[in-house]
């Protein structure tokens, strides 16, 4: 059985507990509650558990004593008191059950421990979670999977910042930590595994080399989970990065993110006494907090998800842009194309930087790649491909970002790949860094049948959207 029928077992699962009101996000917390148990049995790590408290013990009981069990099991977890291991106590911090039905309860811990365990173990167990994590993401009722990145998106800006043995990386929005697992994988695959690393390197890359904050305690419970089961032990905090709390996180070599969109509840501002320009953005605060985080060494760089706003917001999000391209060489723009992300009327860009190791006129030039005009429509039946990037990353030019192919824009200028100079983005209104060039398709792209239905499904959820948000305005002005 591989991990792919294995992910679909377990979601499948969820059906049994609709009769208790449970959505596909809560069983997903549900479930890692309980896969954190029969995962530590399956890797012979259950030392970290008090006895008493192990996968076989939960196993062992029935109906209502099961239930009361278990419901003591998830407070017990997360008292440092009673289990002294600082991940357990994270993972079940404030834990419990929406499980009302003993017999649902029964029936999912049996289902669990039935399955292909042997097979999960030699594909890996962090493998199996991740894929878990991705549909949940991609279950748009649960909205998940609104602003969920795509793994080949990630695993492109990963491939193009390139991370080293040695360097400390971080991801400030963490989400359930996929940049950084996909970090992991990308040095362990080109290190064979960190085999032939000496005893202090590998400890550097477990406990030090990968980082990063998530806000919301649900998320950070399945990141916890997820750097667990890929063996990575570094620090991964849960708070607000734009809060004071979020001061630690400075020196970084490498930051990946795509921090969450949007604006502070009330308008108001980053409690952080550190970013050099106050407004209640979150993706311009983040922006901040990313540039201002890497070393100064010429070395360090950055991979952002943004939205376009940050590319053409006024006043405050031109001096950002400003101090952005003045402390940091921005470059790459990588123009997304629209469907990537769940929420609707989002567009987005991937911002390739690196910081300088002065302060000023570090930008020389800038070259843009549109990813979006005249783009197949993507979707829920219609996902990226590794071969939609397979030109960007030609353009990009791994090896040599001062000698690019410009061939791209001069052979082709109508083409997707584009150099502006400092001179050219200084000449326009608000330093607008939002620059497209190609024309629409003048008889409009060829839709495949999955494209069409994908296109009516946003539409559809855009509408039931609107109406959602018109309903909640009455409601105000009534009362």
């Amino acid at each position: 059985m591989t991990n792919n029928e294995i992910v679909a077992k377990l979601w499948s699962m969820a059906n049994v507990l609709r009769d208790d009101g449970i959505s596909y996000q809560n069983y997903v917390t549900e479930l890692t509650y309980l896969l954190f148990l029969k995962m530590m049995k399956e890797q012979g790590t259950e030392s970290a558990i008090p006895e008493g408290y192990h996968w076989d013990d939960l196993l062992a009981k029935e109906g209502l004593k099961l239930k009361t069990f278990y419901k003591q099991l998830l407070l017990d977890l997360g008292n440092p008191e009673i289990a002294k291991d600082n991940r357990l106590n994270m993972i079940y911090d404030d834990a419990s059950t929406s499980i009302d039905e003993p017999a649902n309860l029964e029936k999912i811990i049996k289902d669990i421990d039935a399955l292909d365990w042997y097979s999960a173990k030699h594909e890996g167990l962090g493998d199996l979670y991740e894929g878990l994590l991705e549909k949940n993401a991609n279950e748009t009722k649960s909205g998940a999977g609104q602003y969920f990145t795509p793994r080949i998106l990630i695993d492109v800006m990963v491939q193009l910042t390139r991370p080293e043995l040695g360097e400390k990386l971080n991801d400030p929005a963490a989400g359930t930590f996929g940049f950084m697992i996909a970090a992991d994988h990308y040095l362990k695959e080109k290190y064979d595994q960190f085999f032939d690393l000496t005893p202090e390197q590998v400890k550097f890359q477990k406990k030090e080399a990968l980082s990063g904050m998530e806000l919301v305690q649900n998320t950070h419970r399945l990141a916890l989970m997820n750097a667990l089961l890929h063996d990575i032990e570094g620090q991964l905090e849960q708070g607000d990065s734009l809060s004071t709390n979020g001061k630690w996180m400075k020196g970084y070599d490498v930051v990946l993110t795509n921090p969450p969109f949007g604006t502070k509840k009330g308008g108001e501002r980053a409690t952080r006494d550190d970013l050099t320009y106050e407004t209640s953005n979150k993706q311009l605060n983040f922006l901040q907090t990313i540039y201002n985080s890497l070393k100064t060494t010429g070395k360090a760089r950055a991979a952002v998800v943004v939205p376009d706003n940050v590319l053409f917001a006024d006043n405050v999000g031109e001096q950002i842009r400003k101090d952005l391209l003045n402390k940091c060489n921005l470059h790459t723009i990588l123009r997304l194309p629209t469907g990537i992300f769940y929420a609707q009327g989002v567009q987005t860009n991937v911002l390739f930087f690196g910081r300088g190791a002065s302060e000023k006129e570090n930008t020389k030039e800038t070259w843009i790649y549109d990813m979006r005009s005249n783009m197949r429509s993507l979707g829920k039946r219609s996902p990226l491909r590794k071969d939609d990037f397979k030109e960007f990353i030609e353009c990009f030019n791994l090896d040599n970002l001062t000698q690019r192919q410009e061939t791209w824009s001069l052979e082709n200028p109508n083409g997707r790949w584009r150099k502006y100079s400092i001179e050219d983005i200084r000449k326009r209104a608000n330093t607008n860094l939002d620059i497209f060039w190609m024309e629409a398709e003048k008889d409009g792209p060829a839709y495949s049948i999955s494209e069409l239905l994908d296109l009516m499904e946003q539409k559809s959820t855009a509408i039931s959207e609107s109406i959602t948000k018109l309903q909640e305005l009455l409601g105000d002005v009534s009362e």
